[in-house]
């Protein structure tokens, strides 16, 4: 497989998954879809148009990213272009010479249509141009999962690039590396919200309405005129049908389903929503298992490069950044697990192992 080097570089972006996500991401889980219909009646309304300039996608700092492994020899994004929320990006791709391939979709919402069409033209690519050394897939489904393997196997260095929380555990395992959007150079730091500000601009008008509804019809109510009180009608009511009448009231006072359901793989929870101390913890764990793996390939001390740990890591889980946990750099990450990692500094070079 090729190292991670100086080479030529092709990306491909999935540009729907790529602005959907970071919508989410800046604006709460699911908040594209609850604006859609709105989206797409007018862009031009004063709150959509500010919703979606707070959530803009800087274009240039995923192909300057993909630009540091080597020469950019083809860069290609997949969306209909006709979509106004697509169409403001065009100028901006254009400018970086991006290969716009326009997907026409054959219903209102067309699944996995710049997934089949990426997956073709990226293998199609692997043997049409066989000097490519490196392959960065924009994209957060598990869709591309065989592709990324397929690329692999075809002995190209994948890079994973998506937005955290809303890119498949599966897919980032899949790449030889993975770094979030949210963590390129130049993407600005999402302030943090509280989480019951998150839970209240998550909630739909539907659902507030079917928290302050009643499950019991009203006298005035049609249903209520129907059915005659079983008192009056001196027949006792089974108890099987008053359960059933029960389950139907409270299935019509329940917030409505929305109109476009997803799948699994693309409905994933936030990485906001993830408690910190696990994500802190994951990342401790597997510090632990590089530095014991370790331990027989350094010096007589037992001392790593903390370079080399890094790329241990990296490889065993391409998710891992240090700076989605909160550190500018690896050393910090490292000084923070002080109790775990024993750090020596020999030159320029950071040393590390494991404590004893």
């Amino acid at each position: 497989m090729t190292d991670a080097s100086d080479g030529r570089v092709a990306v491909y972006l999935d540009f729907d998954n790529i602005v959907m996500s970071w919508y989410d991401r800046v604006h709460g889980r699911n908040a594209y879809h609850r604006d859609r219909a709105r989206i797409q009646q007018d862009i031009t309304e004063p709150e959509i148009a500010a919703r979606l300039e707070a959530a803009t996608v800087d274009v240039g700092a995923i192909l300057d990213f993909a630009a540091s492994f080597g020469t950019l020899v083809l860069t290609r994004a997949y969306a209909d272009w006709s979509s106004p929320v697509n169409a403001m990006y065009r100028r901006q791709l254009v400018g970086r010479a991006v290969d716009l391939v326009q997907l026409f979709p054959a219903a209102a919402y067309a699944k996995n249509g710049a997934d089949i069409r990426l997956a073709v033209d990226g293998i199609e690519d692997m043997f049409r141009l066989p000097d490519l050394t490196h392959v960065a897939i924009v994209a957060g489904d598990s869709d591309f999962v065989p592709l990324t393997q397929r690329v692999k196997r075809l002995g190209r260095y994948v890079i994973g690039i998506g937005v955290a929380g809303s890119t498949a555990k599966s897919l980032a395992a899949a790449c030889d590396m993975f770094e979030p959007y949210d963590t390129l150079p130049g993407v600005p730091e999402l302030p943090k919200r509280p989480a019951q500000d998150r839970r209240r601009s998550e909630k739909t008008a539907p659902e507030k309405e079917a928290d302050t509804g009643s499950a019991e019809p009203s006298s005035d109510s049609p249903a209520a005129a129907k059915e005659p009180d079983a008192k009056d009608s001196g027949e006792k009511e089974p108890t099987e049908k008053r359960s059933s009448r029960s389950r139907r009231s409270r299935r019509a006072t329940s917030a409505p389903e929305p109109a476009e359901q997803l799948d699994e793989d693309d409905v994933i929870p936030a990485f906001e929503d993830t408690p910190p101390e696990d994500l802190h913890a994951v990342a401790t764990n597997l510090l632990e298992r590089a530095l014991r793996v370790g331990q027989d390939k350094g010096d007589e001390q037992g001392f790593l490069y903390a370079s080399a740990v890094k790329q241990h890591i990296r490889r065993m889980d391409p998710s891992f950044s240090e700076k989605a946990l909160g550190y500018r750099s690896f050393n910090d990450f490292l000084a923070s697990r002080e109790n775990l990692a024993e750090l020596h500094e020999s030159g320029h070079e950071r040393l590390v192992r494991l404590r004893q």
